[in-house]
């Protein structure tokens, strides 16, 4: 693994990075979405024979990271191309690839995904919507909570589970389910999080699906569904390392032009000390973001989830922290309408909520990589 990045790498850094401070944090979405897409950013990861750049998860990352660090993410990025285009790619059919993948990457068509559950959260194992076979069509049932974007995707790639029928065990599997499919409904959630991605409740009352829905091979879901996972942690630690980065050169700026007893501010270490711990954590974040896109666009699938784990656990944390220094940093004006930081408090506990809380990544690491005896 390089400990620094290439020359390309660069050069996309600075080339999205410009793209976001063109549109600064009062971005329209759609506009944003649709000169990224014109400009080869949101397809980067996908195959070049379906459109897209040949690149792979850590070159989807530079992109939402660049554009998180100008104030302008882009939070379809993290499922529309990097969860559910990277599952087409690697296990879909040739047709659900050539259905999906071009749109995916030029932008035209979008696809959320839906695995928490009011009940089960985001735990694969505890998931009760059930699919049934009915001739050669699939019957989903079930619920679905905390889904991003559902009203701006053309379609969801539904985690559902069938019954073996060598064992009767349940085991997951990844369905795509139409916007429009009869029994498919959903309800907005009204949160306090204001975003331009709103969250949904669905509703699948035997949602009747052709064959061809079932993405990949029926008796090998849960290593499809963690290649769609791991990507979505890269792509949360992306999300808030950018929006880290974007807190902090606001309250760095403003550490270096307010003065008070004349002097700025930023020259006494009470104020600049915290900003450099948090500039470092950030830091060190990211490393651990490289280390595992490079692993899981290697074909490490292992390395990649206990790295990916890691890295999305450091990045909330810094994130976190990153904001609640800025906004202090910033005192009364930290939390007015013209810097932007406040809406931030909230936004980035997210990066420490979901897609799987900082609890549950300590049990992973605790059972998977230190091997301690699990507790549940």
């Amino acid at each position: 693994m390089p400990t620094t990045e290439t020359e390309e790498h660069r050069s996309l850094r600075s080339a999205v990075s410009a793209l976001g401070k063109r549109h600064g944090r009062t971005y329209d979405r759609e506009q944003l979405w649709s000169e990224a897409a014109k400009l080869g950013y949101l397809g980067v990861n996908l195959p070049e024979e379906y459109g897209g750049g040949g690149g792979g998860i850590s070159e989807l990352s530079i992109v939402l990271e660049e554009l998180g660090a100008a104030g302008c993410p882009l939070l379809m990025m993290v499922v529309s191309p990097a969860i559910c285009g990277t599952v087409i790619a690697r296990f879909g059919t040739e047709q659900q690839k050539q259905t999906w993948l071009p749109e995916l990457a030029d932008g035209t068509r979008t696809m959320a995904f839906g695995i928490t559950e009011p009940d089960a959260g985001s735990n694969s194992h505890r998931i009760t919507t059930t699919a049934r076979k009915d001739g050669t069509d699939w019957l989903l049932t079930g619920r679905k909570v905390f889904i991003s974007g559902v009203d701006l995707a053309d379609a969801t790639l539904i985690v559902g589970r069938t019954e073996d029928s060598r064992t009767g065990r349940l085991k997951p599997c990844l369905f795509i389910v139409p916007r429009d499919a009869p029994g498919f409904t959903r309800r907005q959630i009204d949160m306090e999080l204001q975003a331009a991605e709103k969250q949904f409740e669905l509703t699948l009352d035997d949602v009747r699906l052709p064959a061809d829905a079932l993405v990949g091979d029926e008796d090998a879901g849960l290593l499809q569904l963690f290649a769609g996972l791991n990507p979505e942690r890269i792509m949360t630690a992306a999300f808030a390392i950018g929006m880290g980065r974007y807190a902090l050169a606001r309250a760095i700026e403003y550490a270096r032009e307010r003065t008070v007893w004349d002097a700025p501010i930023g020259a006494h270490q009470a104020i600049a000390h915290p900003l450099a711990q948090a500039h470092i954590d950030l830091e060190l974040a990211r490393l651990m973001m490289q280390k595992a896109a490079y692993l899981y666009d290697a074909g490490d699938d292992v390395g990649a989830g206990e790295a990916a784990n890691m890295a999305k656990y450091a990045a909330g944390e810094a994130c976190v922290r990153a904001v609640d220094q800025s906004v202090h940093t910033l005192g009364g004006n930290g939390l007015t309408r013209e810097f932007g930081l406040a809406s931030l408090i909230t936004a980035a506990r997210v990066a420490r909520i979901a897609p799987v809380s900082r609890e549950m990544i300590l049990n992973y690491v605790s059972h998977q990589t230190l091997g301690l005896p699990k507790s549940y």
